[in-house]
C-alpha cells in the first residue's frame, strides 16, 4: 500500500477529501499538520459544548491507495482542479506492513478498578491478584473501562454490591456495568439503550463473561429497582430526571455518571424534587453522583 501525503488549509479539506474518496482511495484521514509544534491546538470541546473551530489552519490529508500508481494518478489529477489551489502534495510513500490487529490489541491492556476487580481483554491473561474478572474487547458501543466515568461507575459498584438487588443499567453500551453488577450479586439486571448495536453487545458481552442480564429498548425497563446506573452525558440526564428516579424502589440508589465536574450544580438541582444528589467520586474532572431515595 501507498499514501498519498497532501497540506491543506482548512477551507479545502472538505472538498479534497472527497475528491480522494472518488479516486478510491482506502481510507482517507486528516490530522493538525502542527502537530507537536508550538502552534499545535486542540480541535474538540469538552462534551455538550461546540468545538473552537470546524478545522486545523493547516491540516495534513493522508490517503491511502492500494498501489503506487493509483496514489501517483490521484496526485496528478488533483494538482489542476481549482478547489486544490493553496494545497501541496507533500508525499507519496510506501506503507510498511505491519500486523493491525497485534498493535490495537497492545492499546487496550487489563484495567484494575480494585485490587482484586479487573477487566481483562479476551488476549490478555488475567493477573493473580484478580478474583473478580470482566473480559471485554473494544467494540461499536461505548464502554471498555478505560474511561473514568466508567471505572468511577465500576468502584461504586464494587463498594457497593448490589447482592440480591434488581439493577438497571439505562444506557448500557457494552454492556460492562451491567456484568459489573451481575458479577457482584444482582439477583437480576436489566441493561437497556436505544442503540441495537448496544444492546447486541451486551448480550454477547454478558455471554462471554457467563452471566445472565435481559437487554432491549428502554421500554423494557419496568418496575422499581434496587440499583439504577445510568452513564450516559449530563444533558440527557437532566432530561431524565423523572423517569429515572421513578424506576427507584424505596431504599434504591441512583448512580449517575457522564457528568463533568462543573456540571454536577445542574444535575443536583434537576434531581432536587426527586432525592439528594451527592458527589462520591471524581477523576480527571468528570464526577459521579449518586444518591438514595
Amino acid at each position: 500500500m501507498f499514501e498519498l501525503r497532501l497540506l491543506c488549509p482548512a477551507n479545502r479539506v472538505d472538498q479534497v477529501s472527497d475528491a480522494l474518496e472518488a479516486l478510491s482511495a482506502l481510507s482517507v484521514s486528516v490530522e493538525d499538520a502542527d502537530a507537536g509544534t508550538q502552534s499545535e491546538r486542540a480541535l474538540f470541546g469538552e462534551p455538550g459544548l461546540p468545538a473552537s473551530a470546524p478545522g486545523w489552519a493547516r491540516s495534513r490529508v493522508l490517503a491511502l491507495f492500494a498501489g503506487e500508481a493509483a496514489a501517483r494518478e490521484a496526485a496528478s489529477l488533483l494538482l489542476p482542479q481549482d478547489f486544490f489551489s493553496g494545497c501541496a502534495v507533500q508525499a507519496i510513500a510506501p506503507v510498511p506492513e505491519q500486523d493491525w490487529v497485534r498493535l490495537t490489541q497492545a492499546q487496550f491492556a487489563p484495567v484494575a478498578i480494585t485490587p482484586s476487580f479487573w477487566i481483562v481483554p479476551s488476549w490478555h491473561g488475567v493477573p493473580a491478584q484478580a478474583t473478580r474478572v470482566i473480559r471485554l474487547d473494544p467494540g461499536l458501543a461505548f464502554g471498555t473501562g478505560t474511561h473514568p466515568t466508567t471505572r468511577m461507575c465500576l468502584r461504586w459498584i464494587a463498594a457497593n454490591p448490589p447482592a440480591g438487588q434488581r439493577v438497571l443499567d439505562y444506557g448500557c453500551g457494552s454492556g460492562i456495568l451491567a456484568i459489573g453488577a451481575a458479577l457482584h450479586g444482582a439477583a437480576s439486571v436489566d441493561a437497556v439503550d436505544i442503540d441495537p448495536a448496544a444492546i447486541t453487545s451486551t448480550q454477547a458481552n454478558a455471554a462471554a463473561n457467563g452471566v445472565r442480564l435481559l437487554a432491549g429498548p428502554p421500554e423494557r425497563a419496568q418496575g422499581g429497582y434496587g440499583t439504577v446506573l445510568a452513564n450516559i452525558l449530563a444533558a440527557p440526564l437532566t432530561v431524565l430526571a423523572p423517569l429515572l428516579c421513578g424506576h427507584l424502589a424505596p431504599g434504591g440508589a441512583l448512580v449517575l455518571a457522564g457528568v463533568l465536574e462543573r456540571q454536577t450544580r445542574q444535575l443536583q438541582q434537576a434531581y432536587a424534587p426527586y432525592l439528594p444528589l451527592q458527589v462520591t467520586d471524581s477523576e480527571d474532572g468528570w464526577a459521579l453522583l449518586t444518591g438514595r431515595r
